[in-house]
C-alpha cells in the first residue's frame, strides 16, 4: 500500500495551497480518503481530522474551523484526492497527513487504516 502526499510549502497568511494525495495498493468496497494534521508542539497527541471524502458516494466532511476555506475533491480513476486550502491562517501551520479511513467515525484516527508520511504547511503572519 502506498499513500503519498505532495504540495506542501510556505505561504503568507491569506494565501492558498493545494495538497495532493495518491493512494494505491488496496481494494476496499467502502472507504474515505482524508487529511489530518499535527501542529508544532503537539507531537505525540492525536492528529486532528481536517477533511475527508467518500469514494463510495462522494460525500465530504470538514472540521468546523476549515469549513468554507478548504475544499476536498477526488479523481476516482487514479484514487487521487486534492485539498484546496484558501485564506490560510498561521494556525493552519502543521504537518498534513493523508489517510485512508474506514468505519463510522469520520475524521478520527480510530478510523484510519493507512497513513501517508506527511507534508509540511507553514503559514507566516
Amino acid at each position: 500500500v502506498q499513500v503519498v502526499e505532495s504540495g506542501g510549502g510556505l505561504v503568507q497568511a491569506g494565501g492558498s495551497l493545494r495538497l495532493s494525495c495518491k493512494a494505491s495498493g488496496f481494494t476496499f468496497d467502502d472507504y474515505r480518503i482524508g487529511w489530518f494534521r499535527q501542529a508544532p508542539g503537539k507531537e505525540g497527541k492525536e492528529r486532528e481530522g481536517v477533511s475527508s471524502i467518500s469514494f463510495t458516494d462522494g460525500r465530504t466532511y470538514y472540521k468546523d474551523s476549515v469549513e468554507g476555506r478548504f475544499t476536498i475533491s477526488r479523481d476516482n480513476t487514479d484514487n487521487i484526492v486534492y485539498l484546496q486550502m484558501n485564506s490560510l491562517k498561521p494556525e493552519d501551520t502543521a504537518i498534513y497527513y493523508c489517510a485512508v479511513e474506514q468505519g463510522q467515525k469520520r475524521l478520527s484516527e480510530e478510523s484510519v487504516v493507512f497513513w501517508g508520511r506527511g507534508t509540511h504547511v507553514f503559514v507566516s503572519s
